[in-house]
């Protein structure tokens, strides 16, 4: 068992960073490309933006496609909740006041050029998730500590691929 006990009411997180040889304009432009994760990413199949919106802005809406070998495939609707060029992009899932998730790139200037994080807070709305948390209670934390393990290892493959894509330019 984890060290570390996780209860879904405390909306769990976890996160990754990366330091990119980049400037932030660079590497910003990489992340705010929606689609692009689905290069790197196990389970985030793609993404497309809704109302007409083509890039990101606050309130911008998208559909987003993913596939997990438990649960299959599903699509979930985003809103971005956080846009600052060059140093934010959030985007909530599902209902922006009571999200499944909330995702989040952060970027920083650093010695090197930048620093980015990747962050995902888990709730405090349903998901997929709520079902199966329901379904084994005893197993809670266990359960939401390999989620955010799944998540991170995509993160990190995600940061992986932006900094190569964002250093070979």
């Amino acid at each position: 068992m984890p060290a570390e006990d996780l209860r879904f009411a405390d909306h769990p997180t976890t996160e990754a960073s990366v330091d990119i040889s980049a400037p932030p304009s660079d590497v910003f432009a990489l992340v705010e490309d929606i689609s692009l994760p689905a290069r790197f990413s196990t389970e985030f199949r793609g993404a497309d933006w809704l109302d007409g919106a083509d890039r990101p802005a606050l309130g911008a809406r998208f559909v987003g496609r993913n596939q997990h070998p438990q649960a299959g495939t599903w699509e979930t609707t985003s809103t971005i909740v956080e846009y600052e060029p060059d140093r934010v992009l959030a985007y909530a899932v599902g209902d922006p006041t009571n999200a499944a998730a909330t995702w989040r790139f952060t970027l920083q200037p650093s010695a090197s050029g930048t620093r980015l994080t990747h962050w995902v807070q888990l709730g405090p709305g349903p998901s997929g998730l709520t079902s199966v948390l329901e379904a084994m209670p005893d197993k809670e934390s266990r359960i939401l500590h390999v989620r955010l393990g799944e998540h991170r290892a995509n993160m990190e493959v995600t940061l992986a691929g932006i900094k190569a894509l964002a250093e070979s330019e």
